[in-house]
């Protein structure tokens, strides 16, 4: 996987995130790099339902009518997360690590929002396996998912 503390070094940019699911472990695994201070401004965990909206700015009414796993709260976490912390990027994560479902959403269900110059986006995975699998598997997608985009060109091509 490409290393995002270079990718973000390169680019002069920064990232923050708003951590439900993960719990911080997300903001922990980018800044077991060397460097990541010069690009990590912080993050929120925000594994209660509440302080998605106190914390991160999550629409209240969205939680309300859907739930705190929904793809929606990703994209917003993701937003609070880039707003709050004032970086370049921010991600949210969200989802069930299980082993119970939450909110009818079944365990293994993430969504991965991010939020960046000119990118609001949000992918939804569903992995299988514990809880721990579930939660380093959505962190790794997370990293993959923001290396994807910083690895674009503004026109969208490929370096």
């Amino acid at each position: 996987m490409t290393n995002v503390v270079d990718l973000l070094k390169a680019r002069g940019q920064t990232v923050a995130t708003a951590e439900s699911l993960t719990a911080g472990l997300l903001c922990a695994t980018i800044v077991d790099t060397p460097g990541a201070s010069a690009v990590v401004r912080g993050g929120l965990i925000v594994y209660a339902t509440e302080l998605k909206h106190e914390l991160a700015g999550v629409d209240q009414q969205l939680l309300d009518e859907h739930g705190a796993v929904h793809p929606d709260v990703a994209i917003q976490l993701a937003q609070g997360a880039r707003n709050r912390c004032k970086s370049d990027w921010g991600i949210g994560l969200t989802g069930v690590a299980g082993p119970d479902p939450q909110d009818g959403v079944a365990p293994g269900t993430v969504h991965i929002g991010l939020s960046g110059p000119g990118v609001s986006t949000v992918r939804t995975i569903t992995v299988s396996g514990d809880r721990k699998a579930v939660r380093f598997t959505a962190v790794e997608k997370a990293l993959v998912l923001l290396s994807e985009y910083l690895l674009m060109t503004v026109d969208g091509n490929k370096r």
